[in-house]
């Protein structure tokens, strides 16, 4: 909270001072009222001059003006702060998100990201106009109150300040127990952001295997959790506002007795005892409001820390970049490769490896096979070429550079990528292909082209503005995959990798795609992660992989030779026979 205070508010301190500026002459106008009230009753109504009367009426009219206009553009430059506060706050967290590193976004969750960028700056921006509305204007209300009652009765003001003290102990109470609560309350949502997205995004998958009932029942009990723990915390905070009318009616009853007393004895004027009990009700609706404000905040603080949390978490634009010197004991081999990976290592967890050892060399406009079954760390060679994680042991070195020395931007400026479970966004197929980047009419034709996907393009029901639903859902799967290989290839990069990209392909629009990349890319270094030897076997060199280690490679006829997985994955699939069978 103290990140969002001085740091985010910083810019709007002078038109917040001004802003509690209008707010306190207004609120002070608001307090006149009573007191003009009780001076009009006590001492210019007696005197009966018409003229008098008059002219404090017509004071009472221009404070209650001047007080609502006051409140009225208050209020405005308050919102504004608070919109255009949270609006940076939501700008800098969902730029820091998308430049987490994936140890963060991994520890962080994506539903919980979502939570924080949606109802944790709400909460936030609550707190914020809230604050500025009631957070001056209550505690004037409250102190310039009870200060205005001592002028009329120091008594009975008195009696009533004798049972804020109880208030303020409540309040403060509740709060400590509320704001861990409502913390707890935003970790229940993010699991209920992450169900809800879960089921969204799987609903065809749901109905077609007649799980709907099942997934209800997980909703309602996720939901009733997050009701369970916000009924907690509402309830806990709910004893603000009893407790406290409770100790004011109180109060109120004392000094309804003790003013009846000092009329009936002369010590105290009817007017006076008006004006008390309107000051009451005043000082009332000011710690009502101050209840309500401890309640937004306590929200607030748990939103705000979690924001914090985020903004703080590392960030790929701050991974060390090495110094770009190249060692002396650099192999010619590594130095005239485009991608080498030398004894690499990898482990998620820290404990044990998902990649072991690891050691291959792609040259210039070779072609890179992988092969492996599910889980042997494929996609995992694919994020340490990316960099979205480091190597725990080796060195991956990118066209002899070691890639810890190359600047992250730059890096992935060379990739041209198309992962396993990828995203087209609701926008035109050029706009997907395009995402962003600069390409003229041409080159995207090209590479729509290249990636066989300019026949169903370019069909008189489609075309290249032809919008596409969420995810792609109005084309088939094979369709998706060519779009996404198109986007790959439209900026012509130095190292084309292909995550399983081909597997919605039919073999007759896989050996052209093939062709197209040999043809027209001669000089792209490429990476084919692949269930199918059909779509690697003529690569340069093939790695396969099994439990995170490297047990062949090798091309493809030195592979059936020497890999009895490979020869099995080449039987089982195209009937292959090895000469060891």
């Amino acid at each position: 909270m103290k990140r969002v205070l001085t740091y985010y508010l910083k810019p709007y301190y002078l038109r917040m001072c001004l802003g509690f500026a209008v707010k306190f002459a207004g609120t002070i106008m608001d307090l006149c009222l009573p007191w003009i009230l009780a001076h009009m009753i006590d001492v210019v109504i007696p005197l009966n001059d018409r003229q008098m009367i008059f002219v404090w009426g017509f004071l009472m009219i221009l404070c209650a003006i001047l007080a609502w206009v006051g409140n009225v553009v208050a209020n405005r430059m308050a919102s504004k702060v608070a919109r255009d506060t949270t609006e940076k706050v939501r700008h800098d967290l969902f730029s820091k998100v998308t430049y987490l590193s994936n140890q963060s976004t991994d520890a962080f969750t994506k539903p919980s990201l979502i939570s924080r960028l949606t109802s944790d700056t709400y909460n936030l921006h609550q707190m914020l106009g809230r604050v500025q509305r009631l957070g001056v204007r209550a505690p004037i209300l409250l102190i310039g109150g009870i200060l205005i009652t001592l002028t009329l009765d120091p008594v009975l003001t008195l009696i009533l300040v004798s049972v804020l003290p109880f208030i303020v102990l409540i309040m403060t109470s509740t709060s400590k127990k509320g704001i861990p609560m409502y913390a707890k309350l935003q970790e229940a949502l993010d699991q209920f952001v992450r169900l809800v997205r879960e089921d969204i995004a799987g609903i065809r998958v749901i109905k077609a295997l007649s799980k709907t009932d099942y997934e209800r029942e997980r909703f309602a009990s996720i939901n009733e959790e997050v009701v369970k723990i916000e009924k907690k915390a509402g309830m806990t905070m709910a004893v603000v506002n009893p407790a406290m009318n409770f100790f004011l009616n109180i109060g109120l009853v004392l000094v309804i007795i003790a003013g009846a007393y000092r009329v009936n004895a002369g010590h105290c004027e009817v007017g006076k005892i008006l004006a008390f009990m309107t000051y009451f009700t005043i000082i009332l609706n000011a710690m009502m409001s101050i209840s309500k404000m401890f309640v937004i905040i306590s929200k607030a603080v748990a939103s705000a820390d979690r924001i914090v949390a985020v903004l703080d978490a590392e960030d790929e634009r701050e991974l060390e970049v090495l110094a770009e010197h190249i060692s002396e004991d650099l192999t010619k081999e590594k130095s005239e490769s485009m991608i080498c990976f030398d004894q690499v290592s990898f482990s998620y967890n820290h404990v044990e490896n998902n990649l072991t050892n690891i050691n291959f060399s792609v040259k210039k406009g070779e072609t890179l096979g992988i092969i492996g079954e599910t889980g042997s760390g494929k996609s995992t060679v694919v994020s340490l070429l990316l960099r979205f994680y480091d190597a725990t042991e080796g060195t991956i070195y990118i066209d002899g550079k070691p890639i810890g020395s190359i600047p992250i931007k730059e890096l992935r400026h060379r990739f041209g990528v198309v992962f396993q479970n990828d995203a087209l966004f609701e926008d035109s197929i050029s706009e997907n292909v395009r995402l962003g980047r600069e390409l003229t009419e041409e080159e995207l034709k090209q590479a729509i082209r290249y990636a066989q996907a300019k026949e169903f393009v370019e069909d008189k029901n489609r075309g290249y503005y032809d919008k596409l639903n969420i995810k792609g859902a109005n084309l088939s799967g094979g369709q998706k995959q060519r779009i996404l290989i198109a986007r790959a290839l439209a900026a012509h990069p130095d190292i084309l990798i292909l995550d399983d990209s081909s597997s919605a392909l039919d073999y007759r629009t896989d050996a052209s795609l093939r062709k197209e990349l040999k043809e027209h890319f001669k000089d792209t270094t490429t990476v084919i992660i692949a269930q199918r030897i059909s779509s690697i076997m003529h690569a340069d060199h093939i790695v396969v992989l099994e439990d995170g280690e490297m047990i062949g490679y090798g091309t493809h006829e030195e592979l059936l030779e020497s890999c009895q997985v490979y020869r099995e994955i080449g039987r089982s699939q195209m009937g292959i026979a090895s000469e060891a069978s």
